[in-house]
Parts: structure tokens; C-alpha cells; sequence
């Protein structure tokens, strides 16, 4: 059972409105926790939110017993702060259990110093956040900030729509190291689960290792050969080829010697069948890695991109080269975000496999369920098709849609307008948000499997929106400080 906010006030803590801040401070946690006490302290925002984050956990028929688990307002806290200043768990453990003001927003009292949060309980809690949770909770932040800075009612909403990756974590990636994971996990997991049953082999599998792994450097630093001389060049290549041969039939005996084992293991029913399974797939990543290996090195072929796989632990990683200026390639995934002209990120996707034309319609249907204000949006030619053109200026009084190639008279109209020049010189702001959110958690997701990678994602999102509402607070009440001194020194 869980709350989202102990309403009950203990003894020495303080009120979360009543937390004062340094309104001339440039850091970003000040301005988190504004956009989080305006939250708490509006008493609409509160339910709303508090009603959005009830349901991280599943409620089932016994959900009246157990033990109390974290209060989902600390999750909520907790996790936004971490990808606002970029740390990992480590850092945020750190913080939670010395930086007074923090503590006193998670509800903490001076005499509540003993209480402290584990690494392990920090994790577990903030992983319960959810893409479409935080997704909801982002509308309401950037409604609210509207309320502050739209001058008029329902004010027209402009947007700014672009791509960026964000890099999952992970090595750079060759047939070979790609080999000597799969062979390592396939190695571990057997010898692991054959201590744990009592069978006797796989008793040296460190030492098994070790012999693998001098065998990959062996391969990893061979060169081939720059001689003029064929006859030097054929044996330098017959050198490489034969070092790949060796680790080849190597890897290949430890998976012959797997294989059985999983067999042994599954007839007498020794190990779980989950356990068998996850040894199943690295030994099939590690036999379609050698079948890549002899391709490659013995018979000369060139590997189709389509068949590469760029990391055995995040599979969802991608191979991208955007053309950039000394950023020959990326590896992670594609994020596009749509902004606003008040810097409100007001919806975003993770694309799996998909280039920035096939998500542009998406990003403004999705971006205009949420907030239907949304009329006009401006793009990059990356984002052009004549199926985009024609849905999105459906979609929007002004889309601001450059067109790839030559320019018919009729596109030269358009573009050369000085409506259109205008809006495309504005678009470039859409950099800033996408440099803001690499500064603030995802020039780089830590988080494992695709989950991890979208939670990570729409967590940052949030958490910088959060930001920007409390940035916003800080001016005004900086304005109204700064009035309120003139006064009383006219007076």
C-alpha cells in the first residue's frame, strides 16, 4: 500500500509552502523545486497531479495490506531531480540524505535526520514511473506555465519541431567484442546456475575467461598490412584470418559444451526454464556473431547494415549518422520533441526505426490532442514529404515546411514569403531546448532495455518543463521583490 503524500504533518516539519528559496540563485534544483512547491501549493495542481501519480502501482484486491511503500510525491521528486541535474543514483543517494532544502520538499523534519534512503530503494521506486504517468503529469506543468506567461486566454501556440539522439550506454561495437560478450554471459550464467545446482562443471569458468579474452586481444590488435609487397600483405592476411579461425572454434567448443549442459539442466529439471532461456539467447547471439566473423574474414563479404546488431545488453540500440560536423555517427535512438514559443516542450517521441519524415504528422495529431491552442509549427527539410505537406497545413493554419530540392514557382511563393522567412529564422530555437535537455539528463540514458529508455526520456522531459515553470516563478517573484525594495525606499 502506498500514499502519494503523508498529509498528517510530523513534529519539527516543515510546511512545503512555507520553503524559502534564493530567488538570484542560477542553479537548477532552486528552480525545480519552485516548479514543484507551485504544484504542491496549488491546491487544483495538487489532486490532479497527486491523482495522476496513483496510479504508478498497480491496486490490486489486497492492496490494503503489506508494508507502506515509499510515498509516490518523494518518487515523483526524487526522480525528477535526478535527470534534471544529470546524476545517477549514487549522487541522488548523496543529495536525498544531506541537502536540507530537498529534504524538507520530501517532508523531512529536523528531527527526522535519521531517515535515509538506500541506493537499492531509490532504484527500485523511481523505476515505478511510468512514460504514460509522466506523460500526463507533463500536460498539467505546461498548462500551468501557460496560465503564467499567455497574456490572453487560450493564446495561440506556435511550435518548433525537431530531432535529436539520445546515446544509450554502451561500447563500441565490433563482430568480435560483440562475440566475446555473448561468449562471457553464456559462460557466466552456466557456471552460475551449475554452482547453484550442485553440478561440477563449468567449475573454471573465470580461468575459461581469461583464456577467451587474451585470444579476442590477440585478434583485436592485429593490423593488416600496409606493404607494397603482395607477398608480405597475403601472409599478414593469412595471420589474421587463422587468429580469427582459432577464436572461432574456441567460442565454438564452450557453446558445443553449453548446449549440452542446457540439455543435462532442462531433462532432470534442475534450473528454471527462465534461467535456460536467457543462456539460450547470448548463445545464439554468439553463433550468429561467428557466422558474421567467417563472412567477414575468411570469405571476404561485406555484412548488410540490416544484419548487424550494435549491442547484445541495449538490442533497441541503433546506428545513426545525422551528417553532423565531426559526429560521424551515434549510437542510441532518435528523440523528437515539439516546443512552444515559451519553451515548454509540449510533446515528445522516442523513434524506434524511424527517420524524421515519418513522425512530423504524428508529433503535431498527438501535440494537438493535448493542447488544442496548437496552429502553426515550423520544420526542418528532414521532416519533408509531399504526404506531410499536405496533411500538415490540414493539421495547422501555418506550417512552416521547407521543401527538399529544386523549387517550383509555386514553392518559391511560398517559401520566399516573408511570413514563411520569418518563421524559418525562428526555428533554430528549437536547438536550445534540445541543448537544454542534453544538459539536463539526456546527452546519454543510463537506464537498461526499451522501458528504461522511454522513462528516462519522458522523465527528462518533465523534470525540464518543471524547470522552466519554476524559472518562470523565480522572475516574477524576483520583479515583485525587486518593486516592493523601490517602494520602500520611495516611502
Amino acid at each position: 500500500m502506498r500514499k502519494v503524500k503523508e498529509q498528517q504533518m510530523k513534529f519539527g516539519e516543515v510546511d512545503i509552502a512555507t520553503i524559502e528559496f534564493d530567488l538570484r540563485s542560477r542553479d537548477e534544483i532552486p528552480k525545480l523545486l519552485m516548479g514543484l512547491q507551485h504544484i504542491y501549493c496549488t491546491s487544483e495542481l495538487r489532486e490532479e497531479v497527486f491523482k495522476i501519480l496513483g496510479g504508478i502501482v498497480p491496486r490490486g484486491i489486497d492492496s490494503q495490506n503489506g508494508r507502506l511503500g515509499m510515498e509516490l510525491w518523494k518518487i515523483f521528486v526524487l526522480g525528477t531531480l535526478r535527470l534534471n541535474c544529470n546524476w545517477d543514483y549514487d549522487k541522488l543517494q548523496e543529495i536525498a540524505n544531506n541537502h536540507v532544502t530537498l529534504r524538507q520538499m520530501l517532508g523531512h523534519g529536523f528531527f527526522d535526520s535519521k531517515t535515509k534512503y538506500a541506493l537499492q530503494t531509490l532504484k527500485d521506486n523511481v523505476s515505478l514511473l511510468t512514460p504514460e504517468v509522466l506523460d500526463k503529469v507533463n500536460q498539467v506543468v505546461v498548462r500551468t506555465g501557460h496560465t503564467l506567461v499567455c497574456k490572453k486566454k487560450d493564446e495561440v501556440l506556435k511550435g518548433k519541431c525537431d530531432s535529436f539522439v539520445v546515446e544509450t550506454d554502451v561500447h563500441y561495437p565490433t563482430d568480435i567484442n560483440l562475440l566475446f560478450d555473448a561468449i562471457r554471459k553464456v559462460i557466466t550464467l552456466t557456471a552460475t546456475i551449475c554452482s547453484e545446482t550442485g553440478v561440477p562443471d563449468w567449475r573454471q569458468s573465470r580461468h575459461n575467461i581469461r583464456g577467451i579474452k587474451r585470444l579476442f586481444n590477440k585478434v583485436r590488435k592485429l593490423k593488416r598490412s600496409t606493404s607494397k609487397d603482395e607477398k608480405k600483405k597475403a601472409k599478414k592476411e593469412q595471420t589474421i584470418i587463422e587468429a580469427h579461425r582459432v577464436y572461432m572454434d574456441v567460442n565454438r567448443s564452450f557453446l558445443t559444451r553449453a548446449e549440452e549442459t542446457i540439455k543435462m539442466l532442462r531433462e532432470k529439471g534442475l534450473a528454471e526454464e527462465e534461467k535456460l532461456k536467457e543462456i539460450e539467447r547470448y548463445v545464439y547471439h554468439a553463433q550468429r556473431q561467428i557466422d558474421q566473423i567467417r563472412r567477414r574474414v575468411i570469405d571476404g563479404e561485406t555484412i548488410p547494415h540490416n544484419e548487424k546488431v550494435f549491442s547484445l545488453f541495449e538490442e533497441h540500440t541503433e546506428w545513426i549518422s545525422k551528417g553532423k560536423a565531426g559526429v560521424p555517427f551515434e549510437l542510441g535512438l532518435r528523440v523528437c520533441i515539439l516546443k512552444d514559443q515559451f519553451g515548454f516542450i509540449l510533446h515528445h517521441m522516442v523513434m524506434h526505426n524511424q527517420t524524421d519524415d515519418k513522425v512530423a504528422v504524428p508529433m503535431v495529431q498527438e501535440a494537438k490532442k493535448r493542447f488544442s491552442n496548437l496552429n502553426g509549427c515550423s520544420f526542418d527539410k528532414g521532416c519533408y514529404s509531399p504526404y506531410n505537406f499536405i496533411e500538415l497545413n490540414k493539421l495547422l493554419k501555418s506550417a512552416t515546411l521547407p521543401k527538399k530540392g529544386k523549387l517550383s514557382l509555386a514553392d518559391k511563393e511560398i517559401e520566399y514569403s516573408l511570413e514563411f522567412i520569418g518563421e524559418r529564422k525562428k526555428h533554430p530555437a528549437v536547438e536550445s531546448a534540445i541543448n537544454a535537455l542534453e544538459n539536463h539528463g539526456l546527452d546519454i540514458c543510463p537506464d537498461h532495455g526499451t522501458d528504461g529508455f522511454d522513462r528516462y526520456v519522458a522523465l527528462a522531459v518533465t523534470a525540464r518543463n518543471i524547470q522552466i515553470l519554476g524559472s518562470i516563478i523565480q522572475k516574477q517573484e524576483l520583479r515583485r521583490q525587486k518593486r516592493r525594495e523601490k517602494h520602500r525606499l520611495a516611502a
